[in-house]
């Protein structure tokens, strides 16, 4: 499991939202690619960035701060916001970016959504945003009649890197992540699973690490680590510690248990 830095821009600046609202709104800093650069230092393997005005409009609108943090950080970059067709997917995989993050389209056109993760194995990434297991889409503003898990068995074997996934009520709320909504889509399906919202503390990344096994490969947390309610560099080490203990496991065969 990975720890993945968010950087939200909304007019240019690194802001948070809680639960998508545009009127709740923090400013972080007015310099996303900075922002972008100190998880890189402290040692991020993906950075998770968001363009909420795209996702508003339907279209990327903060490109400018998007090359920005291309031309300034070698970490991989994700990036979400307004992702409708394959012509803006291709140019933002032609900028640098690594994963294209689609919400939106997932349920309005999801053949569309296939034939783009086929076309770009390992590069596009399906984001399914719940309230209460209903799927909500349009930048959260619309919440549909369809389940997470039965949109997300529609994209079974067609190449998505992963799927992000978001309960929107704990979005920025530092309430902990559903951790049983969370675990029953990445039982459900074999697609690798990124845990998002409501991540507060050291502790909520403990009780995410259980579900590794079932295919939970990351978490996204943004407020948490602006707010200094969670240590990055912390749950870092966290997640690394218990990869050593699953590989000794590995490793060690029947022995490993006492290795541990």
């Amino acid at each position: 499991m990975i720890i993945i830095p968010a950087v939200d821009i909304k007019n240019g600046k690194c802001v948070r939202l809680l639960q998508g609202r545009q009127e709740d709104e923090t400013v972080f800093s007015n310099d996303p690619a900075a922002m972008a650069q100190k998880w890189a230092n402290a040692g991020a393997e993906l950075i998770h960035v968001v363009d909420l005005d795209g996702a508003f409009e339907k279209r990327p609108q903060n490109l400018d701060a998007v090359k920005k943090i291309l031309t300034t950080v070698n970490t991989p970059i994700q990036l979400g916001g307004g992702i409708r067709d394959e012509r803006t997917a291709k140019t933002l995989l032609d900028l640098g970016v690594q994963r294209v993050i689609i919400g939106t389209e997932a349920i309005k056109n999801p053949e569309w959504v296939m034939q783009t993760a086929q076309r770009f194995p390992g590069q596009v990434v399906v984001g399914i945003d719940a309230r209460d297991g209903w799927v909500a889409i349009e930048g959260w503003t619309q919440t549909t009649t369809i389940r997470a898990i039965d949109l997300a068995r529609r994209f079974e074997g067609c190449g998505l890197a992963a799927i992000n996934f978001t309960d929107i009520y704990r979005d920025g709320m530092q309430t902990g992540p559903n951790i049983t909504a969370t675990g029953r889509l990445a039982e459900a399906i074999s697609i690798p699973v990124v845990a998002s919202g409501g991540v507060s503390t050291i502790e909520d990344i403990k009780n995410l690490l259980p579900l590794e096994s079932l295919g939970v490969t990351g978490v996204i947390t943004g407020k948490a680590l602006y707010s200094g309610t969670l240590d990055f560099q912390q749950a870092l080490a966290l997640v690394q510690s218990a990869q050593q203990v699953a590989d000794k496991k590995i490793m060690g065969g029947p022995d490993s248990k006492r290795m541990a």
